[in-house]
């Protein structure tokens, strides 16, 4: 049985510590008023001064209405202002989300396993359960930041804002869908359906240790079953609501597939990750390299399927050339051309040609080196899906980034591991568990 080293505790908490205080320092420092705003702005030795000016220009001749100029400026005055009061929270919620989306490409991934009945994954079932015992803590934190922005502490979403809907006919078109009241009660359900379902499935799965039959075990295969016509829904609307109605005017319908790609590929990679610590302490004694090298495979195979999904997405978008769609590239490439190609970089070309080759999915360390590669770039790519609509060019990846990415990684790593230490690490009646002992490839 695997016992939570003190050391990690530790590492864990120092994890915490210094990304609270960031997070805290992202807060206290961003600006309150207009002035403050244009003092920081003024104060950026990186051009983005300067690229507003220009925008504020351009905008006030576009419009050519010299009588309603100081109004412009006023209004433009004013975006800033949010744009910078939304870059702490932004770099939270990103952080956020990004470390909850793994939990959840789990969760899909171990329910898939069940299924299915899969005969190669038992031996990874507790790591599996482990790591989606993070659902519970950071699908609470997601939440509280989700209410916080209906109760109008931030920016984020933009349809919040009674005064921009009153003046935007698109947005008050969707008013019965983007609703505070009734998105934070979608919220509720997606949370509350994943959550039980974690919860009734760990509860079978260490019941089954215990049981003379399989009872338990179908129950979970039942289960499991049901829970992923659910989570197919329930995943797509989140995404729907979580990040795509950031650009209420813009929209995609691969939408919800594109993020299930990314959550699904960084669970994977966490699954690979953690089992190989675990090994390295001398534990789980029966998974081997085939199982290794399975999970090196999902991770291979997965990052092309996000490839196929980005670039359908975009081709599609990008060609048709509609102006409502197509802007929401342009900002990107434009205001985020670093971290828009370094992340398809980093999510396509780095896990083809790290793990392209057969031998190198059974090298532990070289499966650990794709795998940091892979979360880094996902974390960008959900960078690149909120950021843009809630700082657009005042971005940076700074103190409240890093600190937001420690804060979460320190909070995973100590619920994970504990959730770890509270179960025999192999399951002793699993069906498969047999076939899963002498799995090999």
């Amino acid at each position: 049985m695997y016992t939570f080293s003190n050391r990690l505790k530790i590492a864990s908490f120092i994890l915490m510590a210094v990304g609270a205080i960031g997070i805290a320092i992202g807060f206290i420092t961003m600006p309150s008023t207009v002035e403050d705003a244009k003092e920081i702005v003024a104060s950026h030795s990186d051009g983005h001064g300067d690229h507003q000016a220009g925008a504020e220009t351009h905008n006030t001749n576009t419009h050519g209405e010299t009588a309603h100029a100081e109004g412009h400026d006023s209004k433009h005055d004013e975006h800033l202002l949010h744009q910078l009061q939304n870059k702490p929270w932004s770099a939270l919620y990103v952080a956020a989300f990004f470390f909850f989306m793994i939990a959840l490409g789990v969760l899909a991934f171990y329910a898939i396993q069940r299924a299915a009945q899969a005969g190669w994954s038992p031996l990874l079932f507790r790591v599996m359960e482990g790591i989606t015992s993070y659902i519970v803590p950071g699908g609470i934190i997601v939440f509280v930041i989700l209410a916080a922005s209906v109760a109008h502490m931030n920016h984020l979403f933009v349809w919040m804002d009674a005064d921009v809907v009153a003046e935007d006919k698109l947005l008050q078109g969707k008013a019965g869908y983007l609703n505070g009241t009734f998105f934070l009660i979608r919220a509720a359900i997606f949370l509350g359906g994943w959550i039980a379902y974690r919860t009734i499935s760990r509860k079978l799965s260490l019941a089954q240790d215990e049981a003379d039959d399989n009872t338990n075990f179908i129950k979970n295969f039942r289960w499991s079953a049901g829970f992923l016509v659910f989570y197919l829904v329930s995943e797509s609307m989140m995404s729907w609501d979580w990040i795509m109605s950031v650009d209420p005017h813009w929209f995609s319908t691969l939408f919800g597939w594109y993020v299930f790609a990314s959550m699904f590929v960084s669970g994977i990679t966490v699954i690979a990750m953690v089992t190989i610590y675990l090994k390295s302490k001398g534990l789980l004694e029966d998974v081997n390299d085939s199982h290794i090298h399975d999970l090196a495979k999902f991770m291979f195979g997965i990052s092309i399927f996000w490839t196929y999904l980005w670039f359908a997405q975009f081709m599609l978008i990008w060609y048709a050339n509609i102006p409502e769609e197509v802007t929401y590239y342009v900002t990107r490439i434009q205001d985020y051309n670093l971290p828009f190609f370094g992340m398809i970089a980093m999510n396509f070309l780095f896990p083809l040609l790290l793990l392209m080759n057969s031998d190198y999915k059974r090298v532990n360390w070289f499966v650990v080196m794709a795998g940091v590669v892979i979360l880094a770039g996902h974390y960008l790519d959900i960078f690149n899906m909120i950021m843009p609509a809630t700082v657009g060019d005042q971005w940076s990846i700074g103190l409240s980034e890093i600190c937001s990415v420690l804060f979460f990684a320190g909070l995973f790593i100590f619920v994970v591991f504990r959730a770890l230490a509270t179960a025999p690490l192999q399951p002793k009646r699993n069906p498969f568990i047999g076939e899963s002992k002498h799995f090999h490839y």
